[in-house]
């Protein structure tokens, strides 16, 4: 099995990737290989995923997979999109309570989650593979479930009559944005 970095230090995503490419590749994390970040500095999720990627790739010397994902909220013209990890400054919680703030009163609950996935061989790699994901769903009033992470609490699934943090991990990990991006990704590599 190949060994590729994963260019996050968040458990939750690490947990998730493991689940995914369980059998295929062997994934370290970034702090495993003693990886420092890198500043998001693009303006897209793609940009961002392949600036993580190199970097990641650069200091491991490893292949390295990275993605930027969001939640971006139609009447919010895409908020809180790259930003949705520091919406507020502070923790998931905190990004949850200034998004319903932000969504007092508003009938159009419309959101999609948003998944840009990069693969490099090395960090110079000037053929990056892109893979996309979108998760579409809408935004609850107040939180439901206890799985998940970042938005999953709010993230209602009308097709299953759930939020993403009711869902299991099985169950999430063959319907998310991630999960698609990285069906993607599979096919691709």
């Amino acid at each position: 099995m190949q060994k590729i970095i994963l260019a996050s230090n968040n458990p939750g995503k690490i947990k998730e990737f493991n689940a995914m490419l369980e059998g295929s590749y062997t994934i370290v994390s970034m702090q495993d290989m003693g990886v420092e970040e890198v500043a998001e500095t693009g303006l897209t999720f793609v940009e961002n995923a392949i600036i993580k990627a190199r970097n990641a790739s650069e200091q491991s010397g490893l292949p390295a997979i990275a993605d930027d994902s969001g939640l971006n909220v139609e009447a919010l013209k895409g908020e809180p999109g790259i930003y949705s990890a520091r919406y507020s400054g502070g923790n998931d919680e905190q990004n949850i309570d200034k998004l319903l703030q932000n969504l007092q009163g508003v009938k159009n609950r419309n959101a999609y989650f948003y998944c840009a996935i990069v693969f490099v061989k090395y960090a110079t790699d000037p053929t990056p593979i892109i893979a996309l994901g979108e998760w579409h769903g809408e935004i609850l009033e107040q939180r439901q479930g206890e799985n998940g992470f970042g938005y999953d609490a709010v993230f209602y699934v009308p097709e299953l009559k759930k939020s993403s943090a009711e869902l299991n991990a099985s169950v999430k990990n063959t319907l998310s944005h991630r999960a698609l991006a990285m069906q993607d990704l599979l096919k691709k590599l």
